[in-house]
C-alpha cells in the first residue's frame, strides 16, 4: 500500500464525507441552502429536486450492492473501497445540497412553542443516532479505520455478529433515526415534502436490500435476529438471550 495515497483517501473521505454529513443535518434543520437559483418554475423545481434525489440514491446504493463491489474489486483494492465510496457518496450529497431549489409553497409553519418542540425531538433523535453508531463499536462511515489498520498491518476482518443498545429494539435503529430527523421540520414547504417521502421511501427500500447482504454475510445467526427484533419501528422490546 503506498502511504501517500492512503493518507490522500482518508483524508479526502474524511473532507467530503464529513463536510457532506454536517451540511446534510444543516438541511434537515433549516431547509434549502439556495446557492444555486436556477429559477425554475414551481412544477420544473419539483421534477428537479428528484432528478437531484434519484442521481444520490443511485450512486449511493449502487456502490452499495456486492455485486458493484465484486466488480469494482478489479480497479480498487478493496481495503480502499470504503474511502473511496465515502468520497463518491460526499461528492454526490454536495452537489445535491447546493443544487436543491426551494419551493414557495408553503404547506405549514409552526409556531413559537412547536418549534421549540420539534428542535428538541429533533436533538433527541439526533443523540439516539450517535448511541446507534456508538453500540456499533467499530463504526467506521468514512473506511478510515480499515486504511489505518492496513497501515499497520492488520488485514481486513468481519466483525463479529453482536446485538447490544438499541440494536435489542430494531435492527436498523440508524435507519429509524435519520427517518424521523427528516421529518421533524419546523416548516414544510412543497419541495421539504417531497424530500421527505423520497427519502424515506428510499431509506425503507435501502434497509430491506441491506437485510439480503447481512443475511449473506451473518448467516443463521441474523435470520434468527431477524425473526425476533423488528426492522425500524420499535413494536415491543425484546431482551436477547
Amino acid at each position: 500500500m503506498n502511504p501517500y495515497l492512503a493518507n490522500v483517501i482518508c483524508c479526502s473521505a474524511l473532507i467530503f464525507g464529513g463536510g457532506s454529513m454536517g451540511g446534510f443535518i444543516v438541511f434537515l434543520i433549516s431547509g434549502s441552502f439556495q446557492v444555486v437559483d436556477l429559477r425554475f418554475g414551481e412544477p420544473g423545481i419539483l421534477f428537479f429536486d428528484i432528478g437531484l434525489s434519484l442521481f444520490f440514491f443511485i450512486q449511493h446504493s449502487g456502490m452499495m450492492r456486492k455485486s458493484f463491489q465484486e466488480k469494482a474489486k478489479r480497479f480498487i483494492p478493496p481495503v480502499y473501497y470504503q474511502g473511496i465510496y465515502a468520497i463518491a457518496s460526499g461528492f454526490t450529497l454536495i452537489l445535491m445540497l447546493v443544487f436543491w431549489q426551494p419551493s414557495d409553497v408553503l404547506i405549514y409553519a409552526a409556531n413559537d412553542t412547536a418549534r421549540w418542540i420539534i428542535r428538541l425531538l429533533f436533538f433527541t433523535v439526533g443523540m439516539g443516532f450517535m448511541w446507534g453508531a456508538g453500540a456499533l463499536g467499530g463504526f467506521d462511515p468514512f473506511g478510515v479505520k480499515n486504511i489505518k489498520n492496513h497501515l499497520r498491518g492488520h488485514s481486513l476482518r468481519v466483525s463479529p455478529f453482536v446485538v447490544k443498545g438499541p440494536y435489542r429494539l430494531v435492527r436498523h435503529p440508524l435507519y429509524s433515526c435519520m427517518i424521523a430527523m427528516i421529518w421533524l421540520c419546523t416548516d414544510l414547504t412543497a419541495d421539504r415534502l417531497l424530500f421527505n417521502v423520497l427519502w424515506t421511501v428510499w431509506i425503507v427500500i435501502g434497509a430491506f436490500l441491506e437485510e439480503r447482504d447481512l443475511a449473506d454475510v451473518f448467516g443463521d445467526d441474523y435470520r434468527k435476529y431477524r425473526e425476533k427484533v423488528p426492522m425500524l419501528l420499535p413494536v415491543g422490546f425484546w431482551k436477547m438471550r
